[in-house]
């Protein structure tokens, strides 16, 4: 049985189903999490931990790391499963803008160049790699202060600018597959406020029940991906499944 059979019979399919390799990007609380649940749930992956700090050095904001990325992928197995766990939020005193006059060309240009031009690029140098007209999914974070509908407190310019675009964006290619790899599935997935390096800061008020361990988290997004298919790509997904206005 292929993976997508048990989602016709409405259950998500068995992670230890996939055979290749699959490529977590981002080493922070997320990515490292979702490494250790994917080599629990799909021993049969040849998992690649990618990022500045990882075991297989990468930085999406680098072509010509991309490239090198696009290259190496050539010589292994089809990828199953790319997850883009990357994200910036703040360093070293910049951070969210709660008031227009916060706002700096620094700090759109850093935030879009991780969370909206890196996962789009990212996308590019996997494309070769992807499936090779097997089931792959092509998963990336975003958040739900990236969605314009929900919008009710404004600030955070740049952080939630760049979301939105990465949301777009992402969209597009999600069209573009299904014409072109149709077995292809995007997703974009919301994982609630997670005790992360990212979060720190801003989780003081979040009552406990909503800040999810990093592990919670990844076990909570890979069940939500395991219940998409190509026939809904291009999704906006919180932690629980729920669809999340653009």
């Amino acid at each position: 049985m292929g993976p997508y059979a048990g989602l016709a019979m409405g259950n998500p399919f068995a992670w230890e189903q996939l055979e290749g390799s699959a490529l977590v990007v981002g080493q922070g609380g997320i990515g490292r999490a979702i490494v250790s649940a994917l080599r629990q749930k799909a021993p049969q992956l040849d998992l690649l931990a990618a990022g500045r700090s990882g075991p297989y050095p990468l930085d999406i904001c680098s072509n010509e790391s991309l490239e090198r990325l696009k290259d190496d992928l050539q010589g292994r197995k089809p990828l199953r499963l790319v997850f883009n766990c990357s994200g910036w939020l703040h360093q070293n005193g910049r951070g969210p803008e709660k008031r227009l006059q916060a706002v700096s060309r620094a700090g759109l240009e850093q935030s879009f160049a991780v969370n909206a031009f890196a996962p789009i690029l990212l996308a590019k140098a996997v494309e070769a790699a992807l499936g090779h007209g097997s089931p792959c999914w092509f998963a990336s974070l975003s958040a739900r202060v990236g969605s314009i509908g929900d919008n009710q407190l404004g600030g955070w310019y740049s952080y939630r600018a760049a979301k939105a675009a990465q949301n777009q964006l992402l969209r597009c290619l999600a069209i573009e597959w299904q014409r072109k790899r149709p077995a292809a599935t995007v997703v974009l997935l919301h994982p609630g406020t997670t005790a992360t390096q990212l979060s720190e800061p801003f989780s003081a008020g979040v009552a406990a029940h909503k800040l999810f361990e990093p592990a919670k988290a990844a076990e909570q997004l890979l069940a939500v991906l395991a219940q998409q298919t190509p026939a809904n790509s291009g999704c906006f997904l919180a932690w629980d499944g729920k669809s999340i206005p653009w």
